[in-house]
């Protein structure tokens, strides 16, 4: 199994389940050192603002859903959210 794999998994879970294009929605872990991951989340213009939420509130979320999964790997990790 590949580092952050898990995270990924639950990320793109999430994202997926809250857009309205879930085709559009990547997830990409990219390695930030030995033991630190960063997820990019990628979706369709016209989705990000409901995976952000209000003041943020989705994008909490999913950081803190996602550092469990981390922890379940010994991982710390960071999610951002591109454009």
């Amino acid at each position: 199994m590949k580092q952050g794999e898990i995270v990924e998994k639950v990320v793109r879970y999430l994202v997926t389940e809250i857009v309205d294009d879930p085709e559009s929605v990547k997830v990409e872990i990219v390695s930030d050192g030995d033991d630190s991951v960063v997820a990019e989340v990628r979706t369709a213009k016209s989705d990000m603002g409901r995976v952000i939420g209000r003041r943020g509130r989705v994008a909490r979320a999913i950081r803190s859903v996602a550092s469990i999964a981390g922890e379940e790997e010994g991982l710390s990790v960071d999610v951002e959210f591109l454009d």
